[in-house]
């Protein structure tokens, strides 16, 4: 995965010994259910409305992520858990991916509104080999408005061909869209499971989940820091 805003926790004890000592379990900060949960984790508003919303506003007071970013994270954690049970991909290393990639869809004065949509349109920079990597055009700047090159799109910075694959209709609304950050923090769950080896929870799981998203040793070290940070404070 390649970001405009940094080239460059988790959900197991063992990873956060490994890493960072200090840490609790994330599992400590769980993604308590609405009291009305959906029957399943289908496609829809079920993934952000399956969170507590309670929990959600205590986790954005505790962290100043916005609280519906934070439903839509937890909600794509909570679909990881019912679905990719063994990967064990963690809200809080999803928030600090999209903490990382973006500040939470609030870069350059980006907000996301309550259908989740970010606005205005959060897009990186042209890939043009000048101090990124040179990837031409793949979707003729239907997701990025550039017919030249590439450029990562959205709060999760999902470059077109990346969301051709991992792109995912979390709110129902009949369409896959990266700056939905619903349907981006689904796919962003389901990119780092799959990288991983369906393992988020080991040391080197979790690494190489993280690597496959966007590469460099700052890259992780942020990442790592932010979702111990979030593990740490969330109720």
């Amino acid at each position: 995965m390649l970001t405009a805003f940094a080239v460059a926790v988790v959900a197991a004890i063992v990873l956060i010994v490994a890493l960072a000592p200090r840490a609790p379990d994330p599992r400590a900060a769980p993604v308590p259910q609405a009291d009305t949960p959906p029957a399943s984790a289908t496609p829809g508003p079920g993934l952000s409305g399956a969170v507590d919303a309670t929990w959600a506003a205590e986790v954005a007071a505790a962290t100043g992520i916005p609280e519906r970013a934070v439903l839509a994270y937890a909600g794509a954690a909570r679909d990881a858990a019912l679905n990719r049970e063994e990967c064990g991909i963690g809200w809080n290393t999803i928030a600090a991916i999209g903490l990382v990639e973006s500040d939470h869809g609030r870069h350059d004065g980006s907000s996301i509104g309550p259908d989740g949509t970010v606005s205005p349109p959060i897009y990186g920079p042209p890939l043009t080999g000048e101090g990124t990597a040179d990837i031409d055009d793949t979707d003729d700047g239907a997701l990025d408005g550039d017919a030249e090159h590439d450029r990562a799109v959205g709060p999760m910075q999902f470059i077109p061909a990346s969301w051709a694959s991992w792109g995912f209709d979390a709110n129902a609304d009949g369409r896959t869209d990266p700056q939905n950050i619903d349907d981006a923090a689904i796919a962003t769950a389901n990119y780092l499971c799959r990288s991983s080896g369906e393992d988020m929870v080991s040391i080197d799981g979790w690494r190489t989940g993280i690597g496959g998203y966007n590469v460099g040793g700052q890259y992780l070290r942020d990442v790592e820091a932010a979702a111990r940070d979030y593990a740490e404070v969330a109720p």
